[in-house]
């Protein structure tokens, strides 16, 4: 299933150019990838958090303004023994340009041992569900 969520470009998001700046894109996924967590585990604090980002990737397509709203897609496509790749596609709100797409992979993490661990049992089912949902 594919999770959206609604992101209005601020003054501090923009460059000297006025365009939102590259690292923003991430700060957009990171939040997607925040919310889709949560609303798949029902998480609600940070320290409940098991995982950690392990890689991401962005592809800018088009530029972004100040004032403009950004939609960003996530959904899974691939779940290992203890990560997970999520995809992303962002686009503006307005009129719906692809302005970037990407990925990122995650890793389920105990934070005590300092190590990676499977993923539970009941977040991989949550993942694969979701997975279902979206090819169906």
């Amino acid at each position: 299933m594919v999770r959206e969520t609604e992101l209005k470009v601020r003054f501090r998001d923009v460059d000297a150019m006025g365009h939102m700046n590259n690292a923003v894109y991430f700060s957009f996924m990171e939040q997607a990838r925040t919310e889709y967590y949560m609303k798949i585990t029902g998480k609600r604090r940070l320290d409940e958090f098991e995982m950690i980002l392990a890689s991401t990737t962005c592809n800018f397509r088009s530029a972004v303004s100040w004032g403009e709203t950004v939609v960003v897609r996530v959904w899974p496509t691939r779940i290992g023994r203890s990560s997970f790749t999520l995809q992303y596609e962002l686009r503006a709100k307005g009129d719906h340009r692809l302005v970037a797409d990407g990925e990122s992979v995650q890793v389920a993490y105990d934070y005590e041992a300092g190590k990676s661990k499977p993923i539970p049992p009941s977040f991989r089912r949550a993942i694969k569900a979701d997975m279902t949902r979206r090819k169906g």
